[in-house]
């Protein structure tokens, strides 16, 4: 903001000095993200592109891989950048700190997608975050919910009773926040069913790549060749792939039960053959709340809080069968998506709690009651 500041005062200096001119810098949004060709990247920077030229915001996009080095360092790039306002998903919560304290120094407001501080965990960020003028909040998932849901979905519509567990990277705080969950659905299950437990294996790591999330699938299963389920906790896609792919290789495709967040292109293939059983997600849109969010600060619409922070939550989609992906297909792939130009614009004029009311209601239903003819 300083430097976009000064850069607008010299034009404005050159302006007057020369001949009449009208100058007005657009807006500019940084986003830092894990990966924005991967099969949930790619989704969401086809959200965020529509919104971007929708309301014309430049944007610059920065791909961190979840390194802890390349995600700081990203808040430092797109500020020298110019950008008004970054939105980020950091991998640890401890980066935050670093984070706010780049946009804090370059007065660049700062929003997360799929990211929020924990209070216990953090603290010490949780309070920076709370006392930043530049941080503005957090758009996330209830990981908990989604965590017990998907294992509940494993133990009483698929049966399953040994369940192997394949995470991305030790630490994340949103792969922490699932694994709670998990944890929480076997509970739930076998407290109800004491004679019929279900059995939840120690997570491993795949990391975002097809290859890694292949040799750690590998690795699960030939140490617990008697699993009958997989959760692919997420990353983005690719690990997920690669997971599928040690399974078919191994001829246990549908022998697996594999469930996991983050859909993909195919899915309803692969519900039909067996090697998914059941997927959380449908939440590319949460980058574009947080997108929404700093948009609006920028141009002074919303007010940034020195005692805390906005937290808004999206909801996640599960489908568990062909017929389910087809109707959330109708409208949130291929070219569809949850908003069109004049939806984007409106939710754009909103009010923080009407912003976050649409937000909450996002699902397969409130599309087709906005978009079926």
């Amino acid at each position: 903001m300083k430097r976009k500041l000064i850069a607008a005062l010299l034009a404005a200096v050159m302006v007057f000095a020369s001949a009449p001119a009208v100058f007005a810098a657009p807006i500019k949004i940084g986003i830092s993200i894990w990966s924005s060709t991967d099969t949930l990247g790619s989704e969401c920077k086809r959200m965020i592109d529509a919104a971007a030229k929708a309301l014309g915001v430049e944007t610059q996009w920065v791909d961190q891989a979840h390194i802890s080095e390349q995600v700081t360092a990203s808040a430092e790039t797109l500020a020298l950048a110019g950008c008004d306002g970054i939105i980020i998903c950091n991998s640890a919560s401890a980066e935050m700190g670093s984070v706010i304290k780049t946009c804090d120094e370059n007065e660049v407001y700062v929003a997360q997608f799929f990211r929020v501080i924990d209070k216990d965990a953090n603290p010490d960020e949780y309070k920076q975050a709370s006392e930043s003028k530049y941080y503005v909040g957090a758009v996330h998932e209830s990981e908990f919910d989604n965590g017990k849901n998907l294992v509940l979905i494993l133990a009483g519509q698929k049966g399953c009773r040994k369940i192997g567990l394949e995470g991305w990277e030790p630490g994340d705080a949103t792969f922490l926040g699932r694994w709670e969950g998990y944890k929480a659905g076997v509970e739930a299950w076998n407290a109800e069913h004491p004679d019929d437990k279900v059995v939840l294996l120690d997570p491993q790591y795949g990391r975002t790549t097809t290859d890694t999330g292949r040799a750690t699938a590998e690795a699960i299963i030939d140490a617990n060749p008697d699993i009958d389920a997989l959760i692919v906790a997420g990353g983005g896609g690719d690990t997920l792939l690669g997971a599928i792919a040690a399974i078919e290789a191994k001829g246990l495709t549908g022998k697996i039960a594999v469930v996991s967040t983050d859909f993909l292109p195919d899915l309803d293939e692969k519900l039909k053959n067996g090697a998914m059983a059941a997927e959380s997600g449908g939440h590319y849109a949460d980058p574009f709340f947080a997108f929404l969010m700093v948009y609006n600060t920028v141009r002074g619409k919303y007010e940034t809080k020195t005692d805390g922070f906005h937290d808004m939550v999206f909801p996640y989609m599960y489908v568990a069968s062909p017929e389910d992906y087809a109707k959330y297909a109708e409208f949130f792939t291929g070219n569809a998506l949850p908003y069109n130009e004049d939806e984007i614009k409106a939710l754009a004029e909103m009010s923080y709690d009407d912003l976050a009311a649409a937000c909450a209601k996002l699902s397969v239903e409130d599309a087709a009651s906005r978009h079926s003819k």
